[in-house]
């Protein structure tokens, strides 16, 4: 990821307001007619690109909450086929990832799992799941043997290609083999990292960035299920 640039000073004249405002009395008055015209039409255009942010094209308005999240119909690490009404009346925690990741999704388990330890018997309302996006090699056995390094209490889902591709579209998660490595036998996969808080219900509560530290992220989640 391209580090930020750096911020540069800048030097900035100063604005005389009184001049401005002499400025403004002296417009011929069709001058300022085409001036209030300009400003207005800015506003309206500021305005529509916020709302379109909101609901999208042609979407009613909404309240703003992030359309994250859905149902769906995936494989667990035992072989059972589960949806998400099975973890109804529980906190969702889901990441996405793949078990041949060399270093992000480990760590972000990790840091899920630690999250979780901290929170004491609190933990026990919220279900980690960890959904593959490399259903080729995820299979069930792969996914439990992988699961079970982080938490007894992690839940691995993997699927077919189908199944995958649904349940990434819903919760807005972007995955592809890795530029150069996608005719090799141990290809890499390029994904979204973000951490989903969903709630008993199955809507979307919060989300977390990847590098989220453990203590961070046990105190966020003891506030949002509070």
């Amino acid at each position: 990821m391209a580090a930020s640039p750096s911020r540069r000073a800048s030097f900035r004249p100063r604005r005389d307001k009184s001049l401005k405002h002499a400025y403004l009395i002296a417009m011929p008055s069709r001058q300022k007619l085409i001036f209030a015209i300009v400003v207005l039409v800015i506003a309206a255009i500021t305005g529509l690109g916020a709302l379109y942010l909101v609901r999208g094209p042609g979407g009613p308005i909404g309240s703003g909450t992030a359309l994250v999240g859905g149902s769906f119909t995936l494989t667990n690490q035992d072989g059972k086929r589960v949806t998400d009404q099975d973890f109804r009346g529980k906190y969702m925690l889901i990441f996405f990832g793949y078990t041949y990741c060399p270093d992000v999704c480990p760590s972000e388990l990790q840091v899920m799992s630690a999250a979780l330890d901290q929170m004491g018997p609190e933990a026990d309302r919220i279900q980690p799941i960890f959904i593959t996006i490399d259903p080729a090699r995820d299979t069930p056995d792969t996914l439990k043997v992988y699961v079970s390094n982080f938490s007894p209490r992690m839940v691995g889902l993997t699927g077919s290609d189908e199944d995958i591709a649904a349940v990434a579209k819903s919760y807005r998660i972007y995955y592809a083999k890795a530029k150069g490595t996608e005719n090799q036998k141990d290809y890499l996969m390029d994904h979204s990292t973000i951490l989903y808080l969903m709630g008993p219900d199955g809507k979307f509560v919060k989300h977390f960035t990847y590098g989220t530290e453990a203590k961070t992220l046990a105190e966020a989640l003891h506030q949002s299920i509070s």
